[in-house]
């Protein structure tokens, strides 16, 4: 069992995630709470999982729990980069509907970004349809 370590960056719109080592029950949790304490209301969260070799249902059901988090203020989860075992977990769990999921951290970032401008602009083409 490896624990954790997670590295945290913003950007507009995103708060990107990376996470090192096993997410299962005797750790899965800190992913939960370092989230909680890191994103920022409203952001869209990548989570670069390239260097987690290892998913329990433990680390998936924190997974699941993280994106209602986040999608109940607004943003959503994008998943880059993940590994055999944890892809393998996902598809017999039947999670891979659910989990928005990017073979690299930059088309997860695009993916982010993209989905973060888009409000505002649907946003600023109402006022100016208001003001016609």
């Amino acid at each position: 069992m490896t624990s954790p370590t997670f590295a945290c960056q913003h950007m507009p719109g995103i708060t990107a995630i990376s996470v090192a080592g096993d997410l299962e029950a005797a750790n899965a949790d800190q992913l939960d709470a370092f989230t909680r304490t890191r994103r920022r209301p409203g952001d869209h969260v990548v989570l670069d999982l390239s260097e987690v070799p290892f998913l329990d249902h433990s680390g998936l059901r924190v997974l699941l729990n993280v994106r209602a988090l986040i999608r109940r203020h607004g943003g959503d989860l994008y998943l880059a980069c993940l590994q055999q075992s944890p892809v393998r977990l996902l598809t017999t769990a039947g999670a891979l509907p659910t989990l928005t999921m990017h073979h690299s951290f930059e088309q997860a970032i695009r993916a982010a970004l993209q989905a973060s401008q888009t409000p505002q602009a649907k946003r600023e083409q109402f006022r100016g349809g208001d003001a016609e």
